[in-house]
C-alpha cells in the first residue's frame, strides 16, 4: 500500500465501506510522513483536511494532530508551513484534540530556535490554535517578546497571532493594549507596520473601558494621521469596534456620515459606504431619522455614478427594515406638514429611470419598500410611481443578455411580485404588460419573466386563465433551437401554463405541450416538465411524460424510478374522473389506483440503492395507499347501512345497554374501527413529516396551534359559534402537518360528529378539529394570517369549508346515523379524492442535505467496554457475535459517552438550522436472571434525554446509567435535532445495545453465607456400625 491507497481512502465513500480504513488511511500517510524524501512528507500532510472531514471523531483527530506535531518540530520550514496551512484549514477540529498539553509542547519547542522564519511560522501556528489555548502565558509571553523584533516577518507573524489571541482572550487584550499603542503613536514605527498594527484594535472590545481606550486611540489616529490610507484602515476598525461593542454604533454612524459628506476623498467615501451598509445590517433599528436624510441628502447631491450607487445600496437595505418606519414617523412635538415627497421618494423616483441599471435597481426597491409598508400619505401615487419604474426597467433589461442586465431584471421583478402581493389591485395590468414583453424579451429575460408570472398566478388564481391563449401561442414559437436557454425557456413556459390552467389541462393544452417536446426538447426537460406536471396535479400529461422517458435511461434504477413515476401518475389519473353521488364508481377508481399505486411501489423499491435509498418517497407512497384503503373501507361501512341495517330489536338492545348506539347495528362498530384507523394515518403522517429535517417549507405547511387557556377565539359563520380554536405564537409550535394528515383528521372528526358523538359536535371541536377548522375558516377570522400558496392548498381548504359546514347543518336538523349521515360521509370522501394530490418538491429533490455521524464510548470503572463509530451508531468493533451483551455488574454505573458531528451538503441551512442536537438514552428489561430480589422501582429501567448545542458542528455527552436489575438490558440511544423554531425533527441515527447485568461477587458471596446459615445443620446419621462400641 502506498499513498494512493490512502487517498482512495480518503475519497467519496463507497457501500459497505468499513469504518476500519481510517486507521489504515491513518497508518498510511504516517508511513508518508516517515519518509525521506520530502516530497512524500508534504503529500501525506495536505492529504490530512480530507482524512478530518472523512472521519472527524477525537481519537483519530488527536492522534493525528500529534503526527503532525511531530513533522513541524522535526522538519524543515516547508514542512512546517505545510502543517501551519493544514493546522488552518481544520480550525473547527482544533477542539477536539485530547492531549492538548503535548501538542502545544511539541510545537512550542520551535520558538526558541535561531532561525526567524521558523519562529515566525510558530508564531503564527500559535495564533490559528488560539481558540484552544487562549490563556497561555508562554504564548503570551512569547509574541509580546516578537513584535519588538528587528526581523519584519517575524514581527508580521507576531501581529497576526497578537490579533487571534486578543479575539479569545480577554486577559491577553488588556495586556497588550497599552503595548499596540505605544507602537502605533510611536515615531520609529513605521507606516506601513502601523496599518498593520492598527486593525488589532477591533478585538478590544472584552469590556466597556478597554473599548472606550481603543475608541479614544483611533478617534486620536483619524485625526493626526490624514492620510487616505491611515484614514480608510483607521475608520474601518472603528467601525468593527463599534459592531464587536454595539453602544457606539450611534456615534459610527454619525462619524461615517460625517466624512462622507466633508472629505473629498473618493477613497474615503467609498470606505464610509461600505461600513454603513454593514452597520444597516448589523443595526437597523439605530438608525434614526436624521441618518437617514443625511445620506439622502448625500445621494442627491453627489455627481459620482458608483458613490450614488452605493447609498442607494445602503438605502435600499434600510428600506426593507425598521428604519422606513422610523424615518416616516413624525418626531415629537413636530407640527403636521403640507403633503409633499420626502427627499428618500424624491431620490428614488430619480433613480428609477437612471441609465446606469444597478442605479435604478436599488431606486426601484426603496420605492417598492415604501409603496408596500404604506407609510407614504399620497399612496397611490407612489404605487403608480412604483409600477411606472419597474415597467421601464424591465423594458430596457429585457432586450439585453448581460449579467448586470439579467441580475437587474431579476430585482425589478422581484419588487413586482411583493408589491402585487401588498397591493393585488395592480396585478391584472402588471400581468398584461408582462405578457406583451414575453413576446419581445430576449430568452433569459423570459424565463425571468415566467418566474414571476408563475409567482403572481400562485398568489391570485383568478388572473391565470387569461394568460394561457398568450402562453400557449408564445410556447408553440419558443422551442425553435436546442440551446440550453430554450430548453430553461421551455421548462418555465411550461410550468406557467401548469398552474394557469389549475390542474386541468385541456387537450389543446396537452398537444401543444406534447408536439413541441417531441421536436427540440431533451430527455432532461421532458423529464423537467413532467416533474412540474405532477407537483402541480396534472397528472395524465406527467404519466404519457414519464412513459416516454423510461425506455431512454441508461441505468435500471432510473428506468425503475421513472416507472413508478408513471404509475403513481396513473394512479392519481384514476381519481379525477370522480362524480358526485357515484358511489360504486368511486369504489371501482380506488381500486383501480391502488392497483397502480401497487405497482409502482414495487418498481419504486426496486429504484432504490444504498446511496440512494428514497425512504421518504416509499413512506409517503405507502401512506397514501393505506389511506387510499381506509377511504374505499369507510365508503363499504357507509353502504353497510343499507346492506345490513340495524335489526328490529336494536331499540330494546340499546336501552337495556344503556349505549345509544347500538340503535345503529353494527355500523357503529365499524365506524369507530374506521375513525381508528384514520387517526393512525395522520399520526403516521406527522411521523413521517417529523423525521424530514431536510424538506421544504412548500413540502411541509405546517399548523401551529397548542392548547392554552389563555388565548383563543370564536369562529362564526352564518351566525352561529361553530367552534373555540386556541392559537399560540410560533414559537410554541408543538407539531406539524401536512394536507393529507388534516384529510384523515377531517374524515376522523366527521365520524364522530355524525355517527359515534353527535350531540356533542360544536362543543367537542376544540379539542378534536381545531387544526383544520381554523384553516377553513381563517376567511371568517381576523387570524388568516396564513396564505394558501398553491392550488392544491386551495382547493384542499376550500373542501374542508364546505364539509364542515355540511356537518353542522346535518347534525343540527337530523336524527344520528341516516342515510343522510352517510351520504355526507361519502360525499366528503369523494371531495377529497377529487383534488388532484400534488407530489412537492422534495418527492423529487433534496436541496439541502444534514445528517449526523455519531461515536458511542461505554465505561465502566473508567475502562472502554465498547465503542460505537459511524452514521448509524453501528457497534465498531462490535462483540463476537451480534447478540452479545456487554458485561455490567449490578452494583456499579455504566456511563455512556455520545459525540458526534453534523454534516452538511452542498447548501447548509437552505430551509432549517440546527440549533441543537436531542439525545434521548433509554433502557428497558428484557428477561431477569436469577431471583427475584426487591429492587426500587426508579431503578428499573433508564428515560434520559439532554440536548447538546453543536459547536462547530460537533458535540459531546455523557450519561449514567444504572442497571441494578439483574437480567438482560437492551439500550437504545436516538439522536434527533431542534431547529432554531425550539421544533424536534426525529432524523436518527438510532442504535441499540445489549447489556447484561451481573450480581456482583461480594454480594455473591454474602448471599451465598446467608443462604448456608439459614439452613439447619443435621444431626449425626445412625449406622450399623454405630450400635456397637
Amino acid at each position: 500500500m502506498s499513498l494512493s491507497t490512502a487517498r482512495s481512502f480518503l475519497s467519496e465513500a463507497g457501500y459497505g465501506e468499513q469504518e476500519l480504513d481510517a486507521n489504515s488511511a491513518l497508518m498510511e500517510l504516517d508511513k508518508g510522513l516517515r519518509s525521506g524524501k520530502l516530497g512524500e512528507q508534504c503529500e501525506a500532510v495536505v492529504l490530512f483536511p480530507k482524512l478530518f472531514q472523512k472521519y472527524p471523531f477525537p481519537i483519530l483527530i488527536n492522534s493525528a494532530f500529534l503526527k503532525l506535531a511531530d513533522v513541524f518540530r522535526l522538519g524543515n520550514n516547508f514542512l512546517r508551513f505545510c502543517v501551519l496551512k493544514v493546522t488552518q484549514q481544520s480550525e473547527k477540529h482544533l477542539e477536539k484534540i485530547l492531549n492538548v498539553d503535548e501538542f502545544v509542547k511539541r510545537i512550542f519547542s520551535v520558538i526558541h530556535s535561531n532561525d526567524p522564519v521558523a519562529r515566525a511560522i510558530t508564531l503564527r501556528m500559535l495564533g490559528s490554535m488560539a481558540s484552544i489555548i487562549p490563556e497561555r502565558k508562554n504564548a503570551h509571553h512569547s509574541i509580546r517578546q516578537s513584535l519588538d523584533s528587528h526581523d519584519n516577518v517575524e514581527v508580521e507573524a507576531a501581529i497576526f497571532a497578537a490579533a487571534s489571541f486578543s479575539a479569545q482572550s480577554k486577559d491577553f487584550a488588556a495586556g497588550i493594549c497599552n503595548k499596540i499603542s505605544e507602537m502605533i503613536q510611536g515615531l520609529d514605527t513605521p507606516v506601513d507596520l502601523k496599518l498593520k498594527l492598527i486593525p488589532m484594535l477591533q478585538h478590544m472590545h472584552h469590556d466597556a473601558s478597554l473599548a472606550s481606550n481603543s475608541r479614544q486611540l483611533l478617534q486620536q489616529l483619524v485625526t493626526s494621521y490624514p492620510s487616505t490610507q491611515m484614514v480608510i484602515v483607521t475608520l474601518h476598525t472603528f467601525t468593527q469596534l463599534a459592531t464587536s461593542s454595539l453602544i457606539d454604533i450611534p456615534k459610527q454612524i454619525q462619524l461615517l456620515l460625517h466624512y462622507l459628506r466633508e472629505d473629498p476623498r473618493k477613497a474615503v467615501k467609498r470606505l464610509s459606504i461600505q461600513d454603513l451598509k454593514l452597520l444597516a445590517k448589523k443595526a437597523p433599528h439605530l438608525w434614526t431619522k436624521e441618518n437617514t436624510q443625511a445620506l439622502c441628502e448625500c445621494a442627491l447631491t453627489i455627481p459620482y455614478n458608483s458613490l450614488k450607487l452605493g447609498m442607494l445600496s445602503v438605502l435600499s437595505t434600510l428600506s426593507g427594515t425598521i428604519a422606513i418606519k422610523q424615518y416616516f414617523s413624525p418626531g415629537a412635538g413636530s407640527t403636521p406638514t403640507p403633503s409633499r415627497p420626502t427627499d428618500l421618494v424624491r431620490l428614488a423616483q430619480e433613480c428609477c429611470y437612471h441609465s446606469n441599471l444597478a442605479v435604478a435597481a436599488h431606486g426601484v426597491t426603496v420605492l417598492s419598500n415604501i409603496a408596500i409598508s404604506g407609510l407614504e400619505k399620497d399612496s397611490l401615487q407612489l404605487e403608480q410611481d412604483t409600477v411606472l419604474g419597474v415597467e421601464s426597467l424591465l423594458v430596457l433589461c429585457s432586450q439585453d443578455d448581460g449579467t448586470s442586465a439579467q441580475a437587474t431584471l431579476k430585482t425589478a421583478l422581484a419588487c413586482l411580485a411583493k408589491l402585487l402581493k401588498s397591493q393585488p389591485h395592480l396585478s391584472q395590468a402588471a400581468v398584461e404588460f408582462l405578457l406583451c414583453q414575453l413576446h419581445s424579451a430576449r430568452d433569459s429575460a423570459r424565463v425571468l419573466m415566467c418566474h414571476a408570472l408563475a409567482a403572481i398566478a400562485m398568489q391570485q388564481p383568478v388572473l391565470g386563465e387569461g394568460m394561457l391563449g398568450d402562453l400557449l401561442d408564445l410556447y408553440k414559437v419558443a422551442g425553435t433551437s436546442a440551446s440550453d436557454k430554450q430548453q430553461e425557456l421551455l421548462v418555465s413556459l411550461a410550468t406557467v401554463i401548469f398552474v394557469s390552467s389549475q390542474a386541468s389541462l385541456s387537450a389543446e393544452v396537452k398537444t401543444v405541450i406534447k408536439q413541441e417536446l417531441e421536436n427540440v426538447a431533451n430527455c432532461w426537460t421532458v423529464y423537467r416538465i413532467a416533474r412540474q406536471a405532477s407537483r402541480m396535479g396534472c397528472h395524465q400529461l406527467s404519466s404519457e411524460l414519464y412513459q416516454s422517458l423510461r425506455t431512454r435511461v441508461a441505468s435500471e434504477h432510473f428506468y425503475f424510478w421513472l416507472n413508478s413515476l408513471k404509475e403513481f401518475s396513473q394512479a392519481e389519473q384514476c381519481l379525477s374522473g370522480l362524480a358526485n353521488g357515484d358511489y360504486s364508481g368511486a369504489m371501482g377508481a380506488i381500486a383501480d389506483a391502488l392497483r397502480s399505486y401497487q405497482k409502482g411501489i414495487a418498481s419504486l423499491t426496486a429504484a432504490s440503492t444504498p446511496l440512494s435509498p428514497l425512504a421518504f418517497q416509499c413512506e409517503y407512497v405507502k401512506l397514501r395507499i393505506d389511506m387510499l384503503q381506509a377511504l374505499s373501507q369507510l365508503i363499504c361501512t357507509c353502504n353497510s347501512l343499507k346492506t345490513s341495517p340495524p335489526p328490529a330489536i336494536a331499540t330494546t338492545i340499546a336501552l337495556a345497554s344503556g349505549n345509544e348506539l347500538q340503535r345503529c347495528g353494527r355500523i357503529s362498530t365499524q365506524m369507530r374501527l374506521s375513525m381508528d384507523e384514520f387517526r393512525n394515518l395522520a399520526t403516521r403522517y406527522a411521523d413521517l413529516y417529523q423525521s424530514s429535517f431536510d424538506a421544504d417549507s412548500a413540502t411541509l405547511r405546517n399548523v401551529e396551534l397548542y392548547p392554552s387557556k389563555h388565548n383563543n377565539s370564536m369562529f362564526v359563520h352564518n351566525d352561529k359559534i361553530l367552534c373555540t380554536v386556541i392559537i399560540v405564537p410560533r414559537w410554541r409550535t408543538l407539531q406539524e402537518l401536512s394536507r393529507q394528515q388534516q384529510s384523515c383528521l377531517l374524515i376522523s372528526y366527521v365520524v364522530e360528529a355524525l355517527v359515534l358523538d353527535p350531540h356533542t359536535t360544536s362543543v367537542k371541536a376544540t379539542e378534536r378539529s381545531a387544526i383544520f377548522l381554523l384553516l377553513s375558516f381563517q376567511e371568517y377570522s381576523t387570524l388568516g394570517q396564513m396564505q394558501a400558496e398553491s392550488e392544491y392548498e386551495r382547493r384542499m381548504m376550500s373542501v374542508f369549508n364546505h364539509v364542515l359546514e355540511e356537518v353542522e347543518t346535518l347534525s343540527r336538523k337530523h336524527p344520528p346515523v341516516s342515510y343522510l349521515h352517510t351520504r355526507c360521509l361519502c360525499d366528503a370522501v369523494i371531495a377529497l379524492l377529487k383534488v388532484p394530490l400534488s407530489f412537492e418538491r422534495y418527492f423529487f429533490q433534496k436541496l439541502q442535505s444534514t445528517s449526523i455521524k455519531a461515536s458511542v464510548a461505554i465505561y465502566s470503572n473508567n475502562k472502554v467496554l465498547s465503542l460505537t463509530n459511524g452514521s448509524a451508531l453501528a457497534l465498531s468493533p462490535s462483540p463476537r457475535s451480534p447478540t452479545e451483551p456487554i458485561a455490567v455488574q449490578n452494583n456499579q454505573q455504566l456511563t455512556l459517552k455520545v459525540e458526534g458531528v453534523v454534516q452538511h451538503g452542498s447548501a447548509p441551512g437552505l430551509f432549517r438550522k440546527i440549533q441543537s442536537v436531542s439525545l434521548n438514552v433509554s433502557s428497558t428489561l428484557q428477561s431477569k436472571s436469577g431471583q427475584e430480589y426487591k429492587i426500587s422501582s426508579d431503578n428499573k429501567t433508564n428515560d434520559i434525554e439532554q440536548r447538546v448545542e453543536p459547536h462547530n458542528d460537533y458535540f459531546s455527552t455523557q450519561f449514567l446509567l444504572n442497571f441494578s436489575t439483574l437480567g438482560n438490558h437492551t439500550v437504545t440511544v436516538e439522536a434527533s435535532v431542534v431547529d432554531c423554531s425550539g421544533i424536534e425533527w426525529k432524523t436518527g441515527p438510532k442504535t441499540t445495545i445489549a447489556i447484561k447485568s451481573l450480581e456482583d461477587p461480594f454480594s455473591q458471596q454474602l448471599r451465598h453465607q446467608q443462604a448456608q446459615q439459614a439452613v439447619p445443620q443435621p444431626g449425626p446419621q445412625r449406622t450399623v456400625y454405630g450400635r456397637f462400641p
